[in-house]
């Protein structure tokens, strides 16, 4: 292997073609986001470590926020998707759209989605970092512009930590009843909680920043 992007292994030998370019993306993204994490992981230096193009993540997966979620979450849809179901429609209905768009992605994979996230945090600190930068600060910090609220950082975790808390009830714990109702009933029942979370009173504690107030309008 030879060097490039400052230091980063390429693989020697004949480029993969096809499907197999796209296999190579996928491993080379594992390894670079696991070492380097989210922020650090440049689309360069994975397709180096690939040994294709770097046109080629566009190409096959539409950039970098797609090839982590398929590659490290094996999420079946894109983050930019899922920001874009949540953010059609009024602001005051953004709680239960959360839910709903969540619930539908995990869902559709009779909850194997979620349960691959689950698989992917577990035990790879870097792993967990860049799923924060994705959700916390791509995904949630871009629905958090849609209101003019203190503590932006504080309102994105904790609609985080009421969807993983749902998720895990529902798919990997399967407590009933939530694990076999239906979805619209669980958006009815949890979408005004995050909509509090997202606009409402959350107190005047001080539980402290998560830092995504600085790059909520950050494209990644």
């Amino acid at each position: 292997m030879v060097a490039v992007d400052g230091g980063e292994p390429k693989r020697r030998g004949r480029r993969a073609g096809g499907e197999d370019t796209r296999g190579a993306l996928l491993q080379a993204a594992r390894e670079v986001f696991v070492e380097r994490g989210y922020e650090g992981a440049t689309v360069r230096a994975i397709a180096a470590r690939a040994g294709v193009d770097a046109a080629m993540v566009n190409h096959w997966f539409g950039g970098k926020q797609a090839l982590f979620a398929k590659a490290v979450l094996q999420l079946p849809v894109d983050p930019v998707e899922i920001v874009r179901r949540i953010a059609q429609g009024p602001p005051e209905l953004l709680g239960e759209r959360l839910v709903r768009t969540f619930l539908g992605v995990w869902d559709a994979t009779g909850g194997g989605a979620f349960s691959a996230l689950v698989r992917s945090v577990a035990g790879h600190e870097q792993v967990t970092h860049a799923l924060h930068d994705l959700f916390i600060k791509t995904v949630l910090g871009q629905v958090m512009r849609a209101f003019d609220v203190d503590r932006p950082e504080l309102r994105a975790t904790l609609c985080a930590s009421q969807m993983v808390g749902l998720g895990m009830t529902r798919y990997v714990l399967e407590f009933e009843p939530l694990a076999s109702a239906d979805p619209e009933a669980l958006v009815s029942a949890v979408g005004p909680t995050l909509q509090r979370y997202l606009s409402g009173d959350i107190g005047s504690g001080d539980i402290g920043s998560g830092g995504i107030s600085e790059v909520a309008s950050k494209q990644v």
